[in-house]
């Protein structure tokens, strides 16, 4: 029987959504993200602090704020795209929830004006140009951090699962790539990426990211980017490794079931055994395998490591994740729409198939009715 929201329980969860500026007409991406933040703070609907700086002018984020339902998580997600959108159109430019460019570039991206972003540039020029990438991330309150670094742990064998259902960047600059995730592709070129290593405890966590600052290798613990992390801003778990999504009922989706987890894992001491079974060689292996084949191919098994259908694999998530779904009230907001995508696709899927159905000027329309929610 289902939770009345009223009475459902869970930990809280927030979301991060990254999106580019782009022309209205060519698609191609437009450097005025300064522009549009100076606007989008007149709009009464926006927090200030909700909207952020991107790496690059062609790019705005923004967070919800804390959630305790996914219904709340919806709300701001639709607000904060509606609003940043309105901004973006004074601006003479049009939000786009694509994980990469598809539009070809017209002009060269600056850096946008920061110490942390121009050091960025200079330790890493060329992989900074290319960062034309958005992600979304989704951030579950834990009580404390050794139970943050267990759900890590025993969220491995389900990273590539994530991916195989969020994947939505197949193109990459007027190109298709092949691929139904090029986002990862470019993001694992950086020294820290993908799968984490198992950890003891929080304590190993920290002395071995500490390690990794001391010896100058990575600048500074945001420069982790394993698509699971512990974040240093938050008492939370940070799952890194969707693209954005092109509907906002999508996003919702994700962010329902990895709170569903994150529950979940907290509390199966059996998971230990399956995450330690899967080498970080195999699973980073399968991770490239769902960002190059997304639904359509196979991803492991989170229990036995075997490779399986996704389809197949998220029926049996499904089933798993059921309490923590239903404690939480979550469950209609996302077995039909787990069901949905796998019926219709994901992100990447749906692209290419409006591009061989109307080509690029269909692929562009689509893509900015998606992103405001109209399509």
């Amino acid at each position: 029987m289902a939770v009345p929201p009223e009475r459902a329980t869970g930990p809280t969860v927030g979301v991060e959504e990254e999106y580019l500026l782009v022309d209205p007409v060519s698609g191609s991406p437009r450097p005025i993200a300064d522009r549009v933040q100076e606007l989008a703070r007149r709009d009464p609907r926006l927090d200030p602090h909700e909207v952020q700086h991107e790496l690059l002018q062609a790019q705005v984020e923004v967070s919800t704020p804390i959630c305790s339902s996914l219904p709340e998580v919806a709300g701001h997600l639709l607000r904060l795209r509606h609003a940043l959108g309105s901004a973006a159109e004074q601006a003479g430019c049009r939000l786009a929830a694509c994980a990469t460019s598809t539009g070809d570039l017209e002009v060269a991206i600056p850096v946008t004006a920061t110490a942390r972003y121009r050091a960025l540039r200079t330790a890493a020029p060329r992989l900074v140009d290319e960062q034309l990438i958005n992600g979304m991330h989704v951030h579950v309150a834990v009580p404390e951090r050794d139970t943050g670094v267990r759900v890590m742990n025993r969220m491995r064998p389900w990273l590539p699962l994530l991916l195989a259902l969020s994947a939505n960047s197949p193109l990459w600059l007027g190109v298709d790539t092949g691929f139904a995730s090029w986002r990862h592709l470019v993001y694992s070129r950086w020294p820290v990426t993908g799968i984490p290593p198992l950890f003891r405890d929080a304590h190993d966590y920290e002395e071995r990211v500490a390690r990794l600052v001391a010896g100058g290798l990575i600048g500074d613990p945001g420069q982790l980017y394993w698509a699971i992390r512990l974040s240093e801003r938050y008492p939370t778990v940070e799952v890194r490794v969707c693209d954005i999504q092109l509907r906002v009922d999508e996003a919702v989706m994700l962010a329902g079931l990895i709170r569903a987890l994150v529950m979940t894992l907290q509390e199966d001491a059996t998971a230990d055994e399956a995450g330690g079974r899967m080498t970080s060689e195999w699973l980073q292996a399968a991770l490239w395998s769902a960002a190059r084949h997304g639904i359509d191919d196979r991803v492991p098994d989170p229990w036995s490591g075997a490779l399986r259908k996704v389809g197949d694999v998220c029926s049996d998530a499904l089933d798993y994740l059921s309490p923590a779904l239903e404690a939480t009230g979550d469950a209609r907001h996302v077995v039909p729409l787990v069901h949905r995508l796998l019926r219709e696709g994901n992100g990447a899927v749906r692209q290419q198939r409006v591009l061989g159905e109307g080509g690029w000027p269909a692929l562009r329309d689509f893509l900015l009715l998606q992103t405001s929610g109209q399509g």
